[in-house]
Formats: C-alpha cells, sequence, structure tokens
C-alpha cells in the first residue's frame, strides 16, 4: 500500500470485531513505535500492549464514566497500547526549558502515528484515547510514580462492512502557506 493510501484508510474506529490480534502483528507495531524518531534521540515512551482480557476491560473502564461515556467503545477493542511519558535526555530537557518545548509529547504524537499508520497497514483500525483517569490507569498497570500517561490507543480488526470515512478536513488553503503565514499573493521578501 502506497502511504497516500495509509493516510486514507487510516481513520478512527470506534467499532472493533472481538477475534484478537495475531502476535506477528503485534510485533509489527511495536517495532513502528521503536523505530520513531525523538528529540536527541531520547524515545522518551514505553509502550504497554494490554491483550489480557480483565486487564484491558479495566484499562478501558478507566477511559469513560456515568457521566463522560463517548469511549466507552474501548470496551470493544481487543487490544489497548499505552504510551508513558519517561525522562528524556538531559539535553532534550535543557532544550525544552530553553525554548519552552514539551519535545516528549511531541515525540510519543509522532510514535502513535507510526503505530497508527502501521496498523492500518496491517488492516487494524485504532483511535487515540487522550481522556482517562491517569491514576486507574497508572494503578492498573504499575506505572512508577516518575512516569506519566500520555496517550492511549485501541486496537483491533474494524466491524465488518464499515466503508472508510470520507475525511472532512481544511482545505489547503486554509491550513498551509508557502513561505511565511501571510499568503495574500504577494512575493515573500526576503531581508
Amino acid at each position: 500500500m502506497k502511504f497516500s493510501e495509509l493516510l486514507i484508510v487510516r481513520e478512527s474506529v470506534r467499532d472493533y470485531d472481538p477475534r484478537p490480534v495475531e502476535d506477528e502483528k503485534l510485533e509489527q507495531l511495536i517495532e513502528a513505535v521503536r523505530l520513531a524518531p525523538s528529540a536527541s534521540n531520547s524515545q522518551p515512551w514505553t509502550l504497554i500492549l494490554v491483550t489480557e482480557p480483565r486487564l484491558r476491560e479495566r484499562l478501558a473502564r478507566a477511559t469513560f464514566s456515568r457521566l463522560v461515556s463517548f469511549n466507552s467503545f474501548s470496551l470493544r477493542a481487543p487490544v489497548m497500547a499505552v504510551l508513558t511519558l519517561e525522562r528524556p535526555k538531559m539535553i532534550t530537557q535543557i532544550g525544552g526549558r530553553i525554548k519552552d518545548k514539551e519535545y516528549p509529547l511531541i515525540d510519543i504524537g509522532i510514535a502513535s502515528s507510526h503505530l497508527c499508520l502501521q496498523a492500518a497497514e496491517l488492516g487494524l483500525g485504532t483511535c487515540m484515547i487522550g481522556w482517562f483517569d491517569e491514576k486507574k490507569v497508572k494503578e492498573l498497570l504499575r506505572i512508577p510514580k516518575k512516569s506519566a500517561v500520555g496517550l492511549l490507543l485501541t486496537i483491533g480488526y474494524p466491524a465488518a462492512d464499515k466503508p472508510i470515512r470520507k475525511k472532512v478536513r481544511k482545505p489547503p488553503e486554509a491550513m498551509s502557506r508557502f513561505n511565511g503565514y501571510d499568503n495574500n499573493g504577494d512575493a515573500y521578501a526576503v531581508t
């Protein structure tokens, strides 16, 4: 599959077939995250794949409540992934302070994109989840206090007979510029 095709096929999946994901495919997802670039090659994450059914259900329940139920679909995903934020290399920490940037957050965004695109190539669906009870997730997975939970993802085979949704995005001229922010058609003057 071409990369341009992967961009069309990859979507947030919220309805899963119950069949398990094969170990070989999970290994490919691990490799996709492992190869993701990061600031100063810090790789400031730990990837935890949760496949054990009872633990996975308890983890899924940490993503919603009676009042906030929009992530209840996570109960149907056969795999959940957790990306923790770990301490980056000292040079990345110093650079982040100087530039007021959270490089580890950028890094797990890149790593999770790698995971999602690899999953799409393998015929798997994913959905990134940013709303969760971090304290409960850390307790369930025995994540050390010094680590933070950055992102959860559901993983599995999409439910059958679901066509790929048409992507609704801003048009290129509303979200991109050439040579600077002002894009009124005038030549960009270099001084």
